[in-house]
């Protein structure tokens, strides 16, 4: 039996669209394939780390924890946060206040404090 999922993807009974291992390996490769994650950890992070002299190790341990719990908090936040968002209403909300953060960065940075 066949299958045809509004993606596009043809799946046969075989397959399991939902199971973990391949949510595992979409994620992984997500992850190792993506070319943002070797330019923001290996070179940005390597060059902002490579500044802080003996610290620098410190520095990459507390940059890497912090990113561990950045997206934690994320992912443990969208799914707490779902029902809520899944409202146009708080869509709107949501971009607003990103709108009224990326105004008030902007604003500092132009008069330089």
């Amino acid at each position: 039996r066949r299958v045809f999922r509004p993606s596009g993807a043809l799946l046969t009974d075989g397959d399991a669209a939902g199971s973990r291992r391949r949510a595992v390996l979409t994620c992984l490769a997500m992850t190792w394939l993506n070319p943002h994650v070797y330019l923001d950890t290996v070179f940005l992070l390597g060059t902002v780390a490579a500044d802080r002299g003996p610290m620098r190790w410190t520095f990459g341990l507390g940059a890497a924890l912090a990113s561990l719990c950045w997206f934690a908090a994320l992912g443990f936040g969208a799914r707490l946060l779902s029902r809520h968002l899944a409202k146009p209403v708080a869509w709107r909300v949501l971009d607003g206040l990103v709108a009224a953060t990326m105004i008030a960065l902007s604003v500092s940075l132009i008069a330089g404090s």
